[in-house]
């Protein structure tokens, strides 16, 4: 009505002080339009509008506060982990996961981080000669990219989003790993032709006993649970004892922290074939004496009676797990 009564030449001088109220209106309009909506649909999805609010914009929390509150939901580390893994790499994993959950990352986006970092190095073992250069990016990005792995569940735990398609994609991207790096291994060594063509079965039987050790470490825990047995992990004191400290200073060579390590002495050629050779007969000997274990442990809880759980009943939570 105002624009109708004024002229052309009074309009010019009024139109800044009418634009920014017409716009500041259309703009709530369209904020309160579209928030009726979001609160609609989560209503008829069976959620409040806080809640359906609150999920479009989280609250972001300061490193700080989310490393102390890692700290206080830490969950118990598993009775055979390594030292390297148990005392350092979840160190190094609780801090990425704070850094990671005060900017808002999901828990996926940090398993994406561990797998480029990883890849990377694998790519780079397979492609270039072995030096220390070489040696350092490679062990350096294989350290960066396990922190990482151990950081994305712990951004699952204290964001509270944990799901089963994340524990796959991270299990899917550990299972990968643990057989394309001794593969990238054997290529690279292969293509820059400076060992003899036998110690490539070195680098071979590692992709077989990581992967078969990786697989059954997985299947056990999972057998364990649904059994209800006692899992790889304790379930209740986390400070670790004297002979959790010995089993983990004892197991050092099977230590995927470790392995990474090795890579540093790439540049001196014997030294890290020497080392690597270790690590590979020590895994090996480990997956056997293992299997042996789990096996046998598995075998008691089938004898053992179950009054409330038949034997097909069993055999088809078993398969359950299995596919």
């Amino acid at each position: 009505m105002m624009a109708n009564r004024l002229s052309r030449r009074e309009l010019f001088p009024v139109l800044p002080r009418i634009l920014p109220t017409k716009v500041t209106c259309v703009l709530t309009r369209m904020g309160g339009e579209s928030l009726g909506e979001n609160s609609q649909r989560s209503t008829a999805a069976g959620q409040s509008p806080a809640v359906a609010r609150e999920r479009v914009a989280p609250p972001r929390r300061t490193v700080a506060a989310a490393y102390r509150e890692l700290v206080s939901a830490q969950k118990p580390a598993a009775r055979s982990a390594p030292a390297y893994s148990r005392f350092v790499n979840r160190r190094l994993g609780r801090l990425l996961a704070a850094l990671c959950s005060s900017l808002g990352l999901s828990p996926n986006a940090v398993t994406a981080i561990s797998a480029a970092f990883t890849f990377f190095a694998i790519v780079l073992l397979a492609t270039a000669t072995p030096s220390w250069s070489v040696g350092f990016a490679v062990g350096f990005a294989l350290l960066i990219g396990y922190a990482f792995d151990s950081a994305d569940g712990q951004v699952a735990r204290i964001s509270g989003v944990s799901s089963a398609a994340g524990e796959w994609l991270d299990h899917v991207v550990d299972a990968t790993k643990a057989a394309a790096l001794p593969l990238a291994v054997a290529i690279g060594l292969y293509r820059a032709e400076v060992v003899p063509e036998w110690w490539l079965l070195v680098p071979l039987l590692s992709s077989v006993s990581s992967s078969v050790l990786f697989f059954a470490m997985i299947l056990t825990e999972q057998l364990r649970r649904r059994l209800s047995s006692v899992p790889l992990a304790d379930s209740g004191i986390s400070r670790p004892s004297t002979r959790g400290w010995l089993r983990a200073v004892l197991v050092l060579p099977m230590d995927y922290g470790v392995l990474c390590l090795s890579f540093l002495l790439l540049g001196a050629l014997p030294v890290f074939l020497a080392a690597y050779t270790l690590i590979t007969l020590a895994t090996t000997v480990f997956l056997v004496l293992a299997a042996a274990k789990w096996f046998a442990e598995l075998r008691e809880i089938d004898l053992a009676p179950h009054p409330s759980v038949g034997t097909a009943d069993k055999s088809q939570q078993t398969m359950g797990v299995i596919t």
